[in-house]
């Protein structure tokens, strides 16, 4: 599931600031950002649009108007320097409230609420069709679009919540598909892939540097878990010189 998601804010560093924690998030689609309501309500028209990061004490239209008359509404989250606005806000069924100035994960916390609403409303799509390997290779889906990996490209795997990033050889941005660390365990091959920590799965046959129970990834090391190791050290054991 990706949702599409806009920010709306007056204030040029708050905007920048929210736009960034959308892209980081890897079910939303960020699909603009609008320095003021009035214009977010002209160039929005004719966008499918799910979610919203909206200040309310703006010039000319302030945020709670704005979303008030909107028809169809998409989901809102409020962002706003001014507490007393609060109650306003859940008036209109907003998703949650943030309070300025906001982090990162309080902002994927109500992005997660959403995406919660959002799958309530459609139980037909909620179910998030798993990724499939054919021969070789691995069909990711992350930030909207889908792209086949080589097997042989991937380096390792890292666990964050309800999704994973996956990280490939000569390329510095993970991708972030929304699967579980214990499916995709599932889907790739065990003779090539361990899962060396709760955190981590590693492709073993991209692995050449090893210190003190640390596989080492040019400047990355992934630390191999009490509960792995004795695994692990049979993988190393059965492939080293005698």
């Amino acid at each position: 599931m990706t949702i599409k998601t806009i920010a709306i804010d007056d204030e040029p560093l708050a905007l920048h600031q929210v736009s960034t924690y959308i892209q980081k998030v890897p079910f939303l689609e960020f699909v603009d950002a609008y320095p003021d309501a009035l214009t977010a309500m002209r160039e929005m028209e004719g966008k499918q649009i799910d979610l919203m990061f909206v200040d309310i004490n703006m010039p000319d239209l302030n945020g709670l108007t704005f979303v008030q008359n909107l028809n169809p509404r998409p989901l809102v989250v409020f962002t706003t320097a001014y507490s007393k606005y609060a109650i306003d806000g859940y008036k209109v069924e907003a998703v949650d409230y943030l309070l300025k100035p906001f982090s990162f994960d309080q902002l994927l916390a109500a992005a997660e609420k959403a995406r919660r609403r959002i799958t309530a409303m459609q139980p037909e799509k909620a179910v998030e069709e798993p990724d499939t390997i054919a021969n070789d290779s691995l069909f990711v889906r992350s930030d909207g679009r889908t792209t086949r990996v080589q097997l042989s490209d991937i380096n390792y795997i890292e666990s964050m919540s309800e999704y994973v990033r996956i990280y490939l050889r000569n390329k510095e941005k993970p991708l972030t598909p929304l699967i579980s660390m214990h499916r995709l365990e599932e889907l790739l091959p065990s003779d090539t892939f361990m899962r060396v920590h709760r955190s981590y799965i590693v492709n073993l046959h991209n692995i050449t540097d090893i210190q003190r129970l640390r596989i080492i990834f040019g400047k990355e090391f992934i630390p191999v878990g009490d509960n792995y190791k004795d695994a692990f050290n049979d993988y190393i054991n059965k492939h080293s010189m005698k």
